[in-house]
């Protein structure tokens, strides 16, 4: 039935009566969802790049309905103009469905369904909630479905979520790059199982952590590339039914015109409706740069550990206060941030791959939560990596004296004089170190076998990489 929008307005077509604002852009469909389904408290219109994914897709579909015929030009530019403002962000406030609601996706089709119809009959000179110039159902989800629809927005909003996070990546990568060139002649004590084990350069360590993260930044790439592969076009499971002849071709090129992107079709529809594998990839990368460079913040913790218990190896930026108790301490927050986004992304992680799985038959219906938790995945890693990067990595300083002190009162430079004097003498002198409580370089220089200067230059030469 119509429903028309004036103040006290009611509909009892479901669960009783209900009562939409009289300035309301939605209609009764996102009452009822609102009504039934919030669980979050976050609404939809609080996911800016979904909503304007959204309404492209709408876009898109009303200039292909148009081109086989099925609006006139008066609906197809009323609607346009009304996806125009919605990609905007001109109606965010009435995007309030819950963002995990339980109706596989329907009640937020129809949030967006809604609103635009309404703006369109505004444009039209019409009144909202009548639709008799442009209906939700009828004129803005002809030729889709919640099924096609929202997995395609899913997929176009990640896609743009992803570049800017990506960049946070290489712009790490090359701050990491930055300091494996600052450090390069600082003599370092590399660990094994938190034991000393060989003598390396502080800068190699800095360049392990470019490499690692420009390799991160580049599988995010990869996997990014495949949400160009959209579902639109299948409608309910696949087959295309409501969609007329010529409908797909044209709302993939208005689609590709829109944005600039060249997103296609996927090979197999039925593949596409039913599986959500591809975000399963990509949640799956998204945990592993957090749990990475997780592991690299773990390292700064205990390398900047002290400053006169610990190792001290690194200085990390000050930013703030450690305790409200014990006056001067300053703890290593950023790190520590970094970290519980590890552990918090690896959670979305495990509730997507669950979604995956728990799809039934011709469809997924618990894409909302996989949405949500993907786009919590990406916000976090984006934002914390920028203050990784700028309030931490950029400002490090290291210690060349604790770095050197470590690894020189250490034994693992044995491992740079066996060339020079034989397996057999330097483990009897390591034994005699340990033995007698000496440093090893003090061991050689008592028994004239090698100066100071001359184990350093060995230790130093032990380790160049072999290029």
């Amino acid at each position: 039935m119509a429903i028309t929008q004036v103040d006290q307005r009611s509909e009892s077509d479901y669960l009783g009566t209900v009562q939409i604002p009289h300035d309301a852009l939605y209609g009764v469909n996102t009452l009822r969802g609102v009504e039934n389904l919030t669980v979050s408290q976050r609404p939809i219109g609080s996911e800016r790049e979904f909503i304007r994914a959204f309404a492209l897709c709408k876009w898109a579909a009303a200039l292909a309905n148009h081109d086989v015929g099925i609006l006139d030009d008066a609906q197809k530019d009323a609607l346009v103009r009304a996806c125009k403002e919605l990609a905007d962000g001109q109606y965010d406030a009435f995007m309030v469905v819950d963002f995990l609601e339980g109706s596989g996706g329907t009640s937020t089709n129809m949030n967006v369904n809604e609103v635009l119809a309404n703006r369109a009959q505004q444009l039209l000179n019409g009144k909202t909630g009548v639709y008799d110039r442009v209906h939700p159902n009828d004129h803005v989800n002809r030729s889709q479905s919640t099924n096609d629809v929202y997995p395609a927005a899913m997929k176009i909003a990640a896609y743009a979520l992803l570049a800017p996070m990506i960049e946070e990546v290489h712009a790490l990568a090359a701050s990491f790059q930055r300091k494996a060139g600052e450090f390069g002649a600082i003599l370092h004590l590399g660990r094994t199982c938190m034991q000393d084990a060989q003598p390396m350069m502080l800068g190699q360590l800095f360049g392990g952590y470019a490499s690692l993260t420009a390799r991160l930044a580049s599988e995010l790439e990869s996997v990014r590339a495949s949400l160009r592969v959209l579902p639109l076009g299948g409608t309910a499971i696949g087959t295309g039914f409501g969609a007329p002849k010529g409908y797909k071709a044209r709302v993939y090129a208005h689609l590709a015109d829109i944005t600039g992107t060249d997103f296609q079709p996927a090979a197999d529809p039925f593949d596409a409706m039913q599986n959500l594998d591809t975000f399963s990839r990509v949640s799956a990368e998204l945990r592993t740069c957090a749990t990475s460079l997780g592991k690299i913040a773990s390292d700064l913790i205990l390398l900047s550990s002290g400053p006169n218990g610990g190792l001290a190896e690194l200085e990390l930026p000050a930013v703030q206060a450690g305790s409200s108790i014990m006056p001067g301490k300053v703890n290593p927050v950023v790190p520590m941030a970094m970290v519980q986004i590890g552990f918090a992304v690896t959670g979305n992680d495990v509730c997507i791959a669950q979604a995956n799985q728990a799809g039934q038959l011709e469809i997924n219906h618990f894409e909302p939560v996989v949405a949500d938790r993907i786009y919590d995945s990406i916000r976090l890693l984006r934002n914390g990596i920028r203050l990784f990067r700028e309030k931490c990595i950029d400002g490090i300083r290291a210690s060349t004296s604790s770095n050197e002190r470590h690894l020189l009162q250490s034994t693992a430079i044995a491992t740079a004089l066996v060339p020079t004097l034989g397996y057999a003498k330097v483990s009897a002198m390591v034994r005699q170190a340990t033995a007698q409580n000496m440093n090893l370089l003090d061991v050689l220089q008592e028994q004239n076998l090698l100066t100071y200067d001359q184990a350093v230059a060995l230790t130093r030469d032990a380790t160049a990489l072999d290029t």
